[in-house]
């Protein structure tokens, strides 16, 4: 069974986007720099205004439930979030809709607790559609955006160049780019000849050079919560890339 179906993963991710400060990290002197990753991932890429400043789009691959697409929506009139899961495309959709979406935190062993995930109260969600799809895959019709996103995709893919090759397409000439992965490759999800031959950067410069120009890299570090005492802190490479 694919995880990211699961009940714990979608569990986990609605803590991860959703989830305050206090209900991911409770201790004092936990890495409080790596919350909020969902928006950050977008506030510290994104370089506003937007051209055109009215009617941009965008699109979030690999959404997972939803929240950077949010973020997105501050500066484009319409989003599109897509993700291969689709308990996870069915829990963004009850959050948009619905403005909540009750689920549980592991604390320890049978120790749970009921939390509920919120939609950003300045959030316009009539902005965003979020629908299931294959990041390798994309429908043929998607178009093209201002902005397309994908935090933390790539090392999750079973062909990532499948994706590298589709996105001159998706990009507009002079739009935005925003990649970010914590070149975590794991055999679990892509075959090991499917990797980069050295460091992921160096693979990204040399895969989107011909379609795209560098404008930022930044480190962004992010905290996924297992339970009360366990928690997955990684460092993710951000870059910003512009459409030629």
């Amino acid at each position: 069974m694919n995880i990211y179906e699961t009940d714990r993963l979608l569990n986990e991710y609605l803590l991860f986007h959703y989830g305050s400060a206090a209900e991911v990290l409770p201790w004092d002197f936990g890495p409080a720099e790596a919350l909020g990753f969902a928006e950050r991932s977008v506030t510290v890429l994104l370089d506003l205004p937007l051209v055109p400043s009215e009617g941009a789009t965008a699109l979030d691959l690999g959404c997972a439930v939803g929240r950077s697409c949010y973020e997105l929506a501050h500066g484009c009139e319409r989003v599109i979030g897509i993700d291969y899961s689709q308990s996870f495309v069915n829990a963004a959709e009850k959050v948009r809709d619905s403005g909540e979406m009750p689920y549980r935190q592991h604390i320890e062993g049978r120790d749970i607790r009921d939390l509920i995930a919120k939609r950003p109260e300045n959030a316009d969600a009539s902005r965003i559609s979020f629908e299931q799809g294959d990041a390798m895959n994309l429908r043929a019709d998607l178009g093209s955006f201002e902005v397309v996103h994908a935090a933390n995709l790539l090392c999750r893919l079973p062909e990532p160049q499948k994706l590298i090759q589709r996105l001159p397409d998706l990009v507009k000439s002079g739009g935005q780019l925003l990649l970010t992965t914590p070149c975590t490759w794991l055999e679990e999800f892509t075959p090991a000849q499917n990797w980069p031959q050295g460091s992921t950067f160096e693979w990204l410069k040399e895969s989107l050079s011909g379609s795209f120009e560098l404008a930022e890299q930044v480190d962004l570090p992010f905290l996924i919560r297992e339970h009360a005492r366990k928690y997955q802190w990684s460092v993710a490479l951000g870059t910003r890339w512009i459409r030629l």
